[in-house]
């Protein structure tokens, strides 16, 4: 049991706690009314802007991005959060008027009963009430403190040793509270303050741990193309009985390890900025038949000189846009094919592109007749400097980011990239990227045939 003194305490910081909900309460209010005026400001530019660009017909609009309306839908459940704070603050204070009104009232309910009772029952009776009120109040008062024990000490002191793991560095600790009451959101928040900080504190450890790999993968991705440059450097200038062709030879393998370690460093520096969202977009709205038409088409001639036979397969109904950067999305597509090129067979490799919709997604799927992907491989094809079998990419330039800035590249656009494969069986890697509009009806909505 607390003793006067501790509780008075206790009273005085609960009562200054109390000041400060209120001046909370009335700063989120005044926040809460500008917010939503903001967010009607933002309603009526959105509709200025689409009588602007589409003469007042719904749809998206040049310089919107690929989903003009995810601000709405962030704004619209901060909007619902303090709406329901608002309203539990304008039950409090209905609350808080109506004791506050009843109290002069029940004062004089109580002097007009003691008046009545010492002018008709005299002054013994008037001792005897006294001792019962006593009696009645020592009896509310040990149940009243024992009900704030439970209710506010008991939450406090809870709170003020999860305060103190926190400074410890111990973020796991977690608050149980059983009482329905302001403390119990405090809790809550001390609570989601506490699972915030594990979860910044893993994600730390993470970017420590891949710091740390992405160091040791620099160092000997550089280390072993630097080595034989060095050494044939060395042979070149040591031995002069080398013959023309033996000379050509180290020069050529010179210039490929030079062009290596100069792709390596370019896909790191790309990779970099991805990671710090710091690489700029040119976004604009392309009809994706004709892009992916000329794209394909593009890669179709390269890949001839290399004996590889690439098939495209155009399955849109209609004509639809995309919302894409050209050169990042070529980008992209680059790096999936050249690494089915590196990695299939050295005759006979074919690639079958399918441009199809699915509901909102223009979807691409670039299918392959190589030898496949592990399943347990499948969970890190896209993990930075991973590579499923760094001796079979056919003497070609593979830094082990391709993908990795594949899959950076397509998020990037608002767009998921996904790969389906089995050992003997090819690979299925798809694109898909959010839709702006379609003309003439819904696009075709076709799957993968295949599905590892």
């Amino acid at each position: 049991m607390k003793t006067p003194r501790e509780i008075r305490d206790w009273l005085a910081a609960l009562r200054r706690w109390g000041d400060e909900r209120r001046r909370e309460r009335r700063e989120m209010a005044a926040e809460f009314r500008r917010e939503n005026a903001k967010f009607h400001q933002y309603l009526r530019d959105h509709a200025r802007l689409h009588r602007q660009h589409h003469g007042g017909h719904p749809g998206h609009y040049p310089g919107a991005g690929p989903d003009p309306f995810w601000p709405h839908h962030h704004h619209q459940e901060e909007l619902r959060q303090r709406r329901q704070m608002q309203a539990r603050y304008h039950q409090f204070s209905r609350y808080h008027r109506r004791l506050r009104f009843i109290r002069p009232l029940i004062l004089l309910l109580n002097l007009t009963i003691w008046y009545l009772i010492f002018r008709y029952l005299g002054v013994r009776i008037i001792a005897v009430g006294f001792a019962i009120l006593i009696s009645v109040g020592g009896i509310y008062e040990l149940f009243f403190l024992r009900r704030l024990e439970k209710q506010v000490f008991n939450p406090i002191d809870q709170l003020k040793k999860g305060v103190e793991e926190i400074a410890r560095g111990n973020y796991q600790v977690r608050i149980e509270c059983d009482v329905l009451n302001d403390l119990t959101l405090l809790v809550a928040s001390f609570n989601d303050m506490a699972e915030k900080l594990q979860e910044s504190e893993k994600l730390k450890s993470e970017y420590e741990e891949n710091r740390k790999t992405l160091i040791a993968n620099i160092s000997h991705d550089l280390k072993t193309p630097i080595t034989s440059i060095q050494g044939y450097i060395e042979a070149l200038l040591e031995r002069g009985d080398l013959s023309e062709a033996d000379r050509q030879k180290y020069l050529r393998i010179i210039e490929y390890n030079t062009a290596y370690m100069n792709r390596l460093i370019d896909d790191l520096f790309l990779f970099s900025k991805l990671d710090l969202d710091k690489l700029e977009f040119q976004f604009e709205t392309i009809a994706v038949r004709d892009f992916m038409a000329d794209l394909l088409g593009e890669f179709r001639l390269e890949l001839e000189e290399k004996q590889v036979r690439l098939e495209y397969e155009d399955r849109l109904d209609c004509e639809c846009a995309v919302w894409i950067d050209r050169k990042r999305i070529h980008q992209a597509i680059r790096n999936i094919i050249g690494n089915a090129v590196k990695y299939g067979p050295e005759q006979g490799l074919a690639i079958r592109a399918v441009l199809c919709r699915r509901e909102d997604w223009v979807r691409l799927e670039l299918r392959d007749n190589g030898p496949g992907i592990a399943e347990d491989k499948l969970p890190f094809i896209f993990d930075r400097f991973y590579r499923i079998d760094p001796e079979r990419t056919k003497d070609a330039i593979s830094t082990g980011l391709g993908l990795a800035i594949a899959k950076e590249l397509v998020e990037a656009h608002g767009g998921s990239i996904a790969v389906a494969s089995a050992p003997g069986a090819g690979s299925c890697f798809t694109i898909e990227l959010p839709a702006l509009e379609t003309q003439g009806g819904d696009g075709n909505e076709t799957d993968s045939d295949y599905r590892g």
